[in-house]
């Protein structure tokens, strides 16, 4: 394959059926969704997602980054390993699981994956009184949290933050942690599905069986002292992380030149429409809700419209 074939690549979705998912991805993001299911989490940038325009129309995102490597991910990442973001639109119409992820040595060691699992979220849409979990109150043992659990209780020990639209949480690994009922959530997050779950509400799943806990792994890397912030950005850059960094630009007509860097960028629409036009003016239009890619070869972007777009890319 030549770098010269790489261009501004629009993407198709992966779409998750949860058992707290409901209709927001469709209803406020235009997303179509194939069935009646309650859908949680599409899968915005991911080895599953799929390009829609151009030569490349059809190939997942892992394929190219098994040609390409380099020119489309950028210099420092194993092309084997996957694409090294994920980007979703979440819909919680329920409280997810309280859970915990591991770091990337911890990672590796239980589970011999080559990434843990930081995150970072950014509230969409809000309902009145929508609460997230950030940690366990200060003092908790991990003695008393596994009894806890064991008593089906935990709601007791954790500590609840209320959020608003255009509130940004960033949670490193081994934060516990959750998200509540009445919400809809741009998450950026190392590439990983390396969670434990800790606690489930005492609920069952799409399938009438209780879901899996994983415990004694959960303990083994939860941070119980971590509670991280919950912030109102004033400016552009949402999140400055050690794997990840996020702007929200707000165009109002007048283009914004953008150098990569030599990095991917992602990009999601949140509000209107936005024209993304590499140097060479391939032109990708991305509506509310949906996803592009700039791949790390071409050397800038540039964004046009009226619209709320997110960028993502490695830190």
């Amino acid at each position: 394959m030549k770098t010269s074939e790489l261009y501004p690549l629009k993407l198709n979705p992966s779409l998750h059926v949860k058992v707290w998912g409901g209709r927001r991805l469709a209803d406020l993001m235009g997303k179509r969704l194939p069935t009646a299911e309650p859908y949680g989490e599409s899968w915005e940038l991911h080895d599953t997602a799929a390009v829609a325009n151009g030569p490349l129309r059809g190939a997942s995102l892992g394929a190219l980054a098994l040609d390409y490597g380099a020119d489309l991910l950028g210099v420092g990442n194993d092309p084997a390993a996957g694409f090294p973001l994920l980007a979703k639109l979440i819909d919680a119409s329920d409280w997810l699981s309280i859970q915990v992820h591991p770091n990337d040595e911890q990672a590796l060691s239980l589970e011999g994956e080559p990434r843990g699992k930081t995150e970072a979220w950014l509230i969409l849409h809000a309902e009145p009184g929508a609460q997230l979990v950030i940690g366990l109150q200060p003092g908790t043992t991990r003695e008393q949290m596994a009894e806890a659990i064991r008593r089906n209780q935990l709601e007791a020990l954790l500590v609840y933050a209320e959020v608003r639209s255009g509130d940004v949480l960033y949670i490193p690994a081994n934060t516990i942690h959750a998200l509540g009922p009445g919400l809809l959530i741009y998450e950026i997050q190392q590439s990983s599905d390396v969670t434990y779950r800790l606690y489930d509400w005492g609920r069952l799943g799409l399938d009438g069986q209780p879901r899996q806990l994983h415990i004694d792994k959960g303990l083994q890397v939860a941070e119980l002292g971590s509670l991280p912030r919950v912030r109102q950005p004033e400016n552009e850059l949402l999140v400055d992380g050690e794997f990840f960094q996020t702007w929200r630009h707000e165009l109002a007509g007048q283009p914004r030149r953008i150098e990569t860097k030599s990095r991917f960028h992602a990009l999601t629409c949140i509000v209107g429409v936005v024209q993304v036009a590499s140097a060479e003016e391939v032109v990708i239009t991305l509506n509310k809700g949906e996803t592009g890619l700039i791949p790390a070869c071409l050397p800038s972007f540039v964004l046009r419209g009226s619209g709320t777009v997110l960028r993502s890319c490695q830190g």
